[in-house]
């Protein structure tokens, strides 16, 4: 009986920071040209960020020969958006010491009444982008996920 190749941490990790360096790029983008308070720039960082965490899933799956099980590809986008939501989180708070008017950038106070701190800031990026990975592994794994065997099915 053939058992499928362990998981590769190594390239689920690469990933995502690989993701979490091109949503830093842009996030920096964004803010030096003036069009990170508009909540469109936001929805072109969910976007990056559900690119990347496909990406890293279909390239898991290409690893594995298209077998695939339901809770690799699912931890896979998982860790990919967390290591990607870590690197912008971080990025974000670099960013806030080069160009203190940043947060002021962002309308958090707009939102929920009250100044938002880079540390809360900071935790909003990771707890969003990995709540962004979880539904996003959930949807993707429907396709990628490798089939149950059928018994009734012959083998010839």
């Amino acid at each position: 009986m053939a058992t499928a190749p362990s998981t590769n941490p190594k390239s689920t990790f690469s990933m995502g920071i690989f993701t979490g360096v091109v949503l830093l790029v842009y996030t920096t983008v964004a803010a030096l040209l003036g069009f990170f308070d508009r909540i469109e720039a936001g929805a072109l960082d969910l976007l990056m960020l559900v690119g990347g965490t496909m990406l890293a899933i279909a390239r898991r799956s290409k690893d594995t020969n298209g077998q695939l099980s339901y809770f690799d590809g699912f931890s896979t986008g998982i860790v990919t958006a967390l290591v990607a939501s870590v690197v912008l989180g971080f990025g974000f708070i670099v960013l806030t010491v080069v160009m203190p008017h940043a947060m002021d950038l962002t309308r958090v106070r707009d939102i929920f009444g009250f100044d938002l701190s880079v540390v809360l800031a900071f935790l909003t990026i990771i707890l969003m982008g990995t709540m962004t990975g979880v539904i996003t592994s959930l949807i993707a794994m429907q396709y990628f996920k490798q089939d149950a065997p059928d018994p009734m099915k012959s083998e010839d």
